[in-house]
């Protein structure tokens, strides 16, 4: 029998407020960044707005129709990863050579996979529920089929970890471990960029990293090096990386969330960036939805956090958006339900407790079997 819906701590009103403060410093040190220099920093602020009306567009759906909102983002996600394979916007380089838009298209399975899992872990009825994991077992082979094998195993894992939330009963301890794996993945990328691997290791990396993003990498901690503090600028990267100026339809990007905003905007930017992911950790930890709801949207995006590390899938509009409403789906409130009618609700205030799990009496108002408890007169 699944572990016993878990609600967050109370204070949803101050997550979001941190959440906006973290949103505004972060969109602040862009421009303050980009001061004096030609840069380019509306991708930033492109990206922060994004990410702040998918989450607020999750928030209302999800509050609608939680298991409706959800479904319908999977699919779109999986249309649109397969609709824009070859040249999905936010692209700067030409179709045929730009690299980025696999790594993109993956990012937007692993997020309908995420999304296909939450739903299932709303829904009521085991055949729903089955339906909706089947279709995130279709995302992950899309991502095969794109040539993506990171994306395949990002949403396979996904979809694991949204059956085993099914069964955890601490939903902090789960997203502490979600959060270590994405800095895990971020100073493995730093130590690949600083070559201080055993030379083993660092050869056996760079086959399916490609020497290309290696020296990518490098440029960009040596850029950071130079700039520690406000960085070089916003999308000032091409101009400055010897290895993006001699590759042939390079998209001007370090193909690294954590070292593009290093060396773009020092280390008050890194931090600023680990602090909007740590935002969306947090919000799921206060989220009034279920534990597996939580940790499945906690998982996808840090899949798609360990994706980013490794590529430029935060460059594309479709995947911050996806990432924010993913986010504001597994964290909005109680769901609006017409008539008083539905199945089973969560004794903590939620709506996704499948309606097959037992459900407290602590009232003692149950009526037994063998006979009714008559009030005295």
């Amino acid at each position: 029998m699944a572990a016993p819906a878990e609600r967050g701590p109370e204070g949803g009103n101050g997550s979001d407020a941190a959440g906006a403060l973290i949103l505004a410093f972060c969109a602040i040190w862009s421009l303050i960044s980009a001061a004096g220099r030609e840069t380019r920093p509306e991708g930033v602020l492109l990206a922060l707005l994004a990410v702040a009306a998918g989450f607020a567009c999750g928030r209302i759906c999800g509050t609608l129709l939680p298991v409706a909102a959800a479904s319908i983002a999977a699919l779109a996600a999986l249309v649109m990863a397969l609709v824009w394979r070859h040249g999905m916007p936010g692209a700067t380089a030409a179709v045929e050579t730009a690299p980025g838009h696999t790594g993109a298209s993956a990012a937007l399975l692993v997020l309908a996979a995420g999304a296909a899992c939450c739903a299932a872990a709303a829904a009521r009825r085991d055949s729903l529920r089955f339906t909706l994991r089947l279709l995130a077992l279709g995302t992950a082979c899309a991502s095969l089929g794109l040539g993506s094998v990171a994306g395949f195993a990002a949403a396979v894992g996904v979809l694991l970890c949204s059956l085993a939330a099914a069964r955890m009963r601490s939903r902090l301890l789960g997203l502490v471990g979600l959060a270590l794996a994405a800095g895990l993945a971020a100073g493995a990328t730093w130590a690949v960029a600083e070559d201080v691997l055993p030379d083993g290791l660092t050869v056996s990396l760079e086959g399916p990293l490609t020497t290309n993003r290696v020296q990518l990498w490098a440029d960009a901690a040596r850029l950071a090096e130079e700039h520690p503090v406000l960085g070089i600028g916003p999308d000032r990267f091409a101009e400055l990386s010897p290895t993006a100026q001699q590759t042939l339809g390079s998209d001007g990007k370090p193909h690294s969330a954590a070292l593009q905003q290093a060396a773009e905007q020092g280390v008050v930017g890194v931090v600023l960036l680990g602090a909007a992911f740590g935002w969306l950790l947090y919000v799921l930890w206060r989220s009034p939805r279920s534990t597996a709801v939580a940790l499945t949207a906690g998982a996808a995006l840090t899949a798609l956090a360990v994706l980013a590390s490794v590529g430029n899938a935060l460059s594309f509009t479709p995947v911050t958006a996806g990432a924010g409403l993913l986010a504001g789906l597994a964290s909005a409130r109680r769901p609006i339900e017409a008539g008083g009618h539905g199945g089973a609700r969560s004794p903590h205030g939620g709506d996704d407790v499948p309606a097959h799990e037992p459900r407290a009496d602590p009232a003692g108002l149950a009526v037994r079997a063998r006979g009714r408890v008559r009030p005295r007169p």
